[in-house]
């Protein structure tokens, strides 16, 4: 099975950027250790705002300080390139052939001049597994947004 972190980036990133970022993250993920055993991760970009970590943990699960190493490296890229990615209050949602990414403050007005609707797919990033990445877009009125209906 595989263990998922998915980071929301706050901002529209140039291309060089976000390839920057991707090649960190490779070098991240190929170094990666739990407990000095190498972890098969995977980094990439989704639709250039969604920074997407897996960890296979049938090969070796990650353990609470390899955690910490990931939780140090996006700290690390927050400060490196001025962005947010801990911010769990951004929301990201499909928009055209990409990702559109608001503060959930903004949700309401979102739905009161209906750029969202209750039936709006949300990427649903607080997931742990990729069985749940699979089914990570999810109407807005099924995500914890939906207190804003």
């Amino acid at each position: 099975m595989n263990r998922v972190w998915i980071f929301t980036i706050n901002k529209a990133l140039e291309a060089s950027v976000l390839h920057q970022i991707e090649n960190l993250g490779q070098h991240f993920v190929q170094h990666w250790t739990a407990h000095d055993q190498a972890l098969a991760a995977q980094f990439y970009i989704e639709k250039q705002r969604l920074l997407v970590v897996k960890v296979n943990e049938a090969v070796y699960a990650a353990s609470g300080c390899s955690i910490d190493k990931l939780t140090r490296f996006v700290k690390q890229l927050e400060t490196d390139f001025q962005i947010q990615l801990l911010n769990r209050l951004l929301v990201a949602y499909p928009h055209g052939n990409g990702i559109e990414v608001v503060p959930s403050s903004s949700i309401k007005t979102l739905l009161a001049n209906q750029t969202l609707t209750p039936h709006s797919p949300i990427y649903v990033t607080d997931i742990a597994t990729e069985a749940e990445q699979n089914n990570w877009l999810q109407p807005l009125k099924d995500t914890w947004l939906k207190k804003y209906l």
